[in-house]
C-alpha cells in the first residue's frame, strides 16, 4: 500500500496553487486608487526659523490630529490638477501646521484645518506680528468646523488680506477662511468649491427646517464677514444646494456677486 504522506503533500500543494490563482481576481474587486497632492516649502538656511524653537508646545498643539486625519477623505477634492509652479512659490522661514511663513508680511496656507490650527495660527502671529497677507494655495477645508470658525475670526481680527493666487484652490470650510479677509483677492482662475455642511449624525443643512436655529450661526457668520442679509441667505442656499459628498465649483466672478473683491 502506498504511503499516505505523498498523497497528502500533493493535495496540499494543489490547494495552495488554487488559492493563489484565485486571490488576484478577488483582490481586483473594489480596488480604489487615490491621489494626494502635498505641498512643501524649502527652508532658506541660516535665516530659517523652526517653529519648534518658539514658545509653543507643538506636541500639545497637535494632540488629536492623527485621529482627525482619518476623516481627511471627507474633504472636497480639486477640480483640476494644481500648477506645478505653486509648490515652489517662495521659501519658508517657518512652518506652523498648514501655514508657511514666506517673509515678514506673507504667509501661505496649504492643508486642512484641524483642532490645532487656531493655536498654530496664534503662535505664528506671536512670532511674526507683521504678517498681513494670507495666500491660500491648496486648502481642502476643515476637519473641525468649530476650529475653522475660530480661525476665520482670528484672521479677521488680525486684519489680514486673503488671496487665492493663480492656480490656487479653496474648498469647503476654507471658503469661510477666505471670506474672513479684511480685503480679499483672487486670480481669474482661482477655484472655490462649496457644498452643504453635515452634522455628526449625517444630517445636512436641508434636512433641517428653514426656521431651525442651526442655520443662524452660518447666516450670522456671513453677515459678520460683510454680506448683507439677502446675500448671506443667497450664498448659504447656494452652498446647501450641493450635497455634502459632492462639490460645486465657483469662479472669482461668482464670489464677487456676494462679497467685494480688491
Amino acid at each position: 500500500m502506498a504511503s499516505p504522506i505523498p498523497l497528502v503533500r500533493t493535495l496540499f500543494v494543489a490547494l495552495c496553487a488554487a488559492v493563489l490563482a484565485f486571490a488576484p481576481a478577488q483582490a481586483q474587486q473594489g480596488f480604489t486608487v487615490t491621489t494626494t497632492v502635498s505641498w512643501t516649502w524649502e527652508d532658506t538656511g541660516e535665516d530659517a526659523v523652526d517653529a519648534d524653537e518658539l514658545a509653543i508646545d507643538e506636541d500639545a498643539a497637535l494632540l488629536g490630529d492623527e485621529a482627525l486625519a482619518e476623516d481627511a477623505d471627507l474633504a472636497a477634492t480639486r477640480r483640476y490638477a494644481p500648477s506645478p509652479a505653486l509648490a515652489t512659490l517662495g521659501r519658508a522661514r517657518a512652518h506652523y501646521g498648514p501655514f508657511a511663513v514666506i517673509d515678514a508680511t506673507t504667509v501661505r496656507m496649504a492643508g486642512d484645518v484641524t483642532s490645532a490650527t487656531p493655536r498654530q495660527f496664534a503662535a505664528m502671529l506671536a512670532a511674526f506680528p507683521g504678517l498681513k497677507r494670507l495666500e491660500m494655495v491648496d486648502c481642502p477645508g476643515s476637519l473641525d468646523e468649530e476650529a475653522n470658525l475660530i480661525l476665520a475670526r482670528a484672521i479677521r481680527r488680525a486684519g489680514m488680506e486673503t488671496v487665492v493666487p493663480s492656480g490656487g484652490s479653496v474648498r469647503s470650510g476654507a471658503v469661510e477662511l477666505w471670506l474672513a479677509g479684511s480685503t480679499r483677492r483672487a486670480a481669474a482662475d482661482a477655484e472655490f468649491g462649496v457644498h452643504s455642511w453635515a452634522d455628526d449624525t449625517g444630517r445636512e443643512a436641508n434636512d433641517y427646517a428653514a426656521s431651525d436655529p442651526v442655520h443662524a450661526e452660518y447666516l450670522g457668520y456671513y453677515r459678520e464677514m460683510g454680506m448683507d442679509d439677502a446675500k448671506a441667505r443667497a450664498f448659504y442656499a447656494l452652498t446647501n444646494n450641493t450635497p455634502f459628498d459632492e462639490v460645486r465649483y465657483l469662479t472669482r466672478d461668482d464670489m464677487a456677486r456676494f462679497v467685494a473683491l480688491n
